[in-house]
């Protein structure tokens, strides 16, 4: 998983509420298991048109935000089903935080494990943020995971809370595999000490 400290990009407002993780990736790219290649279908239905051309009016489709690393976005973000496509189609396509005033649980904790920020600020922050954002290629925040500050266009500072263990995850790019692989030692030390009392377990069934 990429490290995350500090992230400085354009941010794009969707100024939506509830927005569900069928919203972010539809269940027809809920296919694969790879968690590359979905960025293309993120919001699918906002994105495009019927006839698969984009939709000029959707924000991501803007010339200033088609390289935007962050997100400002409005209550519940990431509600529905439990889907983990949701983060991996929003890291695909080049998100790295999302600020919001409230998340899903499940989906919060899920962009936790892929790499991605999520960030609980005050509606009225938040609104104030929605409002820099849409200054397009000028919409340029500062994402300080490490003194846990995000810094706005004019250079206003907002603290946010953040998790010490999901903090230090993110710092240093540990994911599940990657915190159960920094026990390597113990667990070559608990198979070698498993194989010489159970030897049996370890023969080949061939």
């Amino acid at each position: 998983m990429q490290k995350f400290n500090k992230l400085t990009g354009i941010a794009a407002p969707l100024d939506l509420i509830n927005i569900d993780t069928d919203m972010i990736i539809p269940k027809q790219y809920l296919k694969t298991i790879k968690r590359t290649g979905l960025g293309k279908n993120l919001f699918d239905e906002m994105r495009f048109n019927d006839d698969g051309s984009e939709n000029p009016d959707f924000v991501l489709n803007k010339q200033a935000y088609r390289g935007a690393e962050i997100l400002v976005a409005g209550d519940n973000f990431g509600c529905g089903s439990s889907r983990e496509h949701a983060p991996w189609a929003l890291l695909d396509f080049g998100i790295r935080c999302v600020i919001a005033p409230s998340f899903a649980d499940i989906f919060y904790n899920n962009c936790f494990k892929n790499g991605i920020l999520p960030i609980k600020l005050p509606r009225e922050v938040v609104d104030s943020l929605m409002d820099k954002a849409d200054r397009g290629s000028n919409a340029t925040f500062t994402i300080d995971l490490e003194n846990q500050k995000v810094v706005d266009p004019d250079g206003e500072e907002y603290d946010f809370d953040v998790d010490e263990f999901r903090r230090h995850c993110l710092l240093n790019g540990l994911d599940d595999i990657s915190l159960t692989l920094q026990k390597n030692e113990k667990i070559d030390t608990y198979e070698d000490s498993r194989a010489e009392t159970t030897p049996w377990v370890f023969r080949d069934a061939s």
